[in-house]
C-alpha cells in the first residue's frame, strides 16, 4: 500500500456535489484513492507534501486532442487558413507519421498538460499510414512513462480525396480494417475499472472523412464492447454545407440516423448547433467538447456554450490538436473559454468556476467517468496544486473557485498528483528527464517536417 498525505491546503476547491471550499484542509489517500479529507488529521503517510501556502483544485481533464500535430504546429503556410484547406496542406505532412513521432509527439504535449494541472487525457488519433507500427501502444507507453490518465481512441476515415473526402489515398483504410483493428485494441487496451489508467473510445475522424457504413459500424461495435463514442461534428458552416450537399441533411441529423445520439457520444466542437439540435442534445444527453482556442485560430465561430450550459447539454474541455492550438494547456484553454463567452454573451457567459467544473465534472463525464473530476472522500486523487504566494497572483486569491478562468496561471503548477503519485513536483515533471526527451523531440521534428 502507498500513501500521501497533503497537508494545511490554504484552498481546496473541491468542485464536489456541494461545491465546497475547504480551508486549512489535508487530503490523505492510499493506493490513489481518497480515504480521508479534514482539519489537521492524525494520519501517517508515506509521502507527506506541505501545502500551506497552496490553492488545491481537482485535476483538469482533457477531452479532445490530437498529440500527434505537435511536430506540426506554427507552420507559415498554414497560419490564415480555415479548416478544410487547413487539413488538405497538413495531411501531406501526417502521412509520414510513424511509432517514433507519435511516441514523442505524446511525450512533449501530455507533459505539457501535466506541467498546467492536467490529470487525464483523451487523444483523438485517426492518421493511420501504411506500415506505421503500433500507434496506440506508442501513446499509452509514452502515458505511462509520465502517469497521466490516458483514454486513447481508435479513429478511422476510410474516405479519401478520390472518394469525396480529403484525406489522401495513403492515410485511409477499408471498413473491415478499422474494425478489426478497433475490436484488437479494446481487446488488449481497454480497462473499464474504478482508477483505470488506461480506456479506448471509437471516434471516426468526422463526417466529411468517413462513410455512413463506418460510422454505423463504429456504433454497433462501440455499444457491443461498452466504450465510448466520439467524433468531430458542426464545427465549420463548411462542414455544414458540405453535409447538406451530399447527404440532404445537416450533420447532426445525419449522426442521429446512424445512432450517433446518447449519452456515450460526445462530439469536438459543436459550434453550428441550431435551437433544435441543442435540445436533442439535451434530451438525449449526447455531450460537446468545447475547445475555444482552436475555433478561434481556424476562425471556425463561437459555440454556444450558455445555451447549452443552460439546457443541460453534457459539456467538458479540450485543447483540440496542437497544430490547431499551438499549445497543450488546458489552463490556457480555461480562460480563454471564460474571456470569450464573457465578450460574447455577458451576463449570460458562465462564470469562472462554471468554466473550472466545466473542465473537471464536465470533462469527467464526457468520459463517462465518476471516479474523477472532484477532490471528495472515495474518489482518485488527481488534482494540482499552485503557490498562492506568487508575484503574479498578489490580490487576486479572494476568490479561489474562480481565480484559474480570470486571472489565470502563467507557467507551470507547483504539483501535479495523478492516482496519488506526485507527478509534476516544483513545475517539473518526475517521469522523464525533461532536456533529453525535448532535445529528442526536436531532432525527430525536423527529420519529420523534412521528408
Amino acid at each position: 500500500m502507498s500513501s500521501l498525505l497533503i497537508r494545511n491546503i490554504q484552498s481546496l476547491v473541491t468542485c464536489d456535489d456541494l461545491d465546497r471550499v475547504l480551508e486549512h484542509a489535508d487530503i490523505y489517500c492510499e493506493d490513489g484513492v481518497i480515504r480521508r479529507i479534514g482539519s489537521a488529521l492524525d494520519v501517517r503517510a508515506d509521502e507527506v507534501l506541505d501545502a500551506s501556502h497552496m490553492l488545491c483544485y481537482p485535476g483538469l481533464i482533457n477531452t479532445h486532442h490530437h498529440l500527434y500535430q505537435q511536430f506540426s504546429r506554427n507552420l507559415p503556410q498554414v497560419q490564415n487558413m480555415e479548416l478544410f484547406d487547413w487539413l488538405k496542406t497538413l495531411y501531406e505532412i501526417w502521412k509520414n507519421l510513424d511509432a517514433d513521432v507519435v511516441r514523442l509527439s505524446s511525450l512533449t504535449g501530455m507533459g505539457e498538460l501535466m506541467k498546467h494541472g492536467c490529470t487525464t487525457c483523451f487523444d483523438h488519433h485517426y492518421v493511420f499510414p501504411a506500415g506505421s507500427g503500433d500507434l496506440i501502444g506508442a501513446q499509452l507507453e509514452a502515458a505511462e512513462r509520465l502517469g497521466i490518465r490516458m483514454h486513447c481512441s481508435r479513429g478511422s476515415m476510410d474516405l479519401s480525396v478520390k472518394d469525396g473526402g480529403l484525406p489522401p489515398d495513403s492515410v485511409v483504410q477499408t471498413v473491415d480494417e478499422i474494425l478489426a483493428d478497433s475490436r484488437r485494441l479494446i481487446e488488449r487496451y481497454h480497462d473499464a475499472s474504478f482508477g483505470s489508467m488506461r480506456r479506448i473510445a471509437l471516434a471516426p475522424c468526422s463526417p466529411f472523412s468517413v462513410s455512413a457504413e463506418l460510422l454505423r459500424q463504429s456504433a454497433i461495435l462501440a455499444r457491443q464492447y461498452g466504450v465510448r463514442l466520439h467524433t468531430h461534428l458542426c464545427e465549420t458552416k463548411d462542414e455544414e454545407d458540405y453535409m447538406l450537399a451530399r447527404e440532404g441533411m445537416r450533420p447532426l441529423a445525419f449522426m442521429q440516423t446512424l445512432g450517433w445520439v446518447g449519452a456515450d457520444v460526445w462530439y469536438a466542437h459543436g459550434i453550428h448547433f441550431n435551437e433544435e439540435e441543442l435540445r436533442l442534445l439535451a434530451e438525449t444527453q449526447t455531450g460537446v467538447c468545447h475547445c475555444p482556442i482552436s475555433n478561434m485560430k481556424l476562425a471556425s465561430g463561437v459555440a454556444h456554450i450558455p445555451e447549452m450550459l443552460k439546457l443541460g447539454v453534457p459539456v467538458g474541455l479540450g485543447v483540440d490538436g496542437s497544430a490547431s492550438n499551438d499549445g497543450s494547456s488546458l489552463m490556457e484553454e480555461l480562460r480563454t473559454a471564460f474571456l470569450l463567452h464573457r465578450l460574447t454573451a455577458s451576463h449570460n457567459a458562465p462564470s469562472g468556476y462554471d468554466v473550472l467544473k466545466m473542465a473537471t465534472r464536465g470533462s469527467a463525464r464526457l468520459l463517462g467517468r465518476d471516479d474523477i473530476g472532484q477532490l471528495a472522500e472515495g474518489k482518485c486523487c488527481d488534482l494540482f496544486l499552485i503557490d498562492a504566494r506568487r508575484l503574479e497572483l498578489t490580490g487576486a486569491c479572494y476568490d479561489p473557485k474562480s481565480v484559474l478562468a480570470t486571472v489565470g496561471v502563467r507557467g507551470a503548477v507547483d504539483h501535479t498528483v495523478v492516482h496519488g503519485k506526485i507527478r509534476v513536483r516544483d513545475g517539473h515533471l518526475t517521469g522523464i528527464d525533461e532536456p533529453l526527451v525535448a532535445e529528442q523531440a526536436r531532432k525527430k521534428c525536423e527529420e519529420y517536417l523534412n521528408m
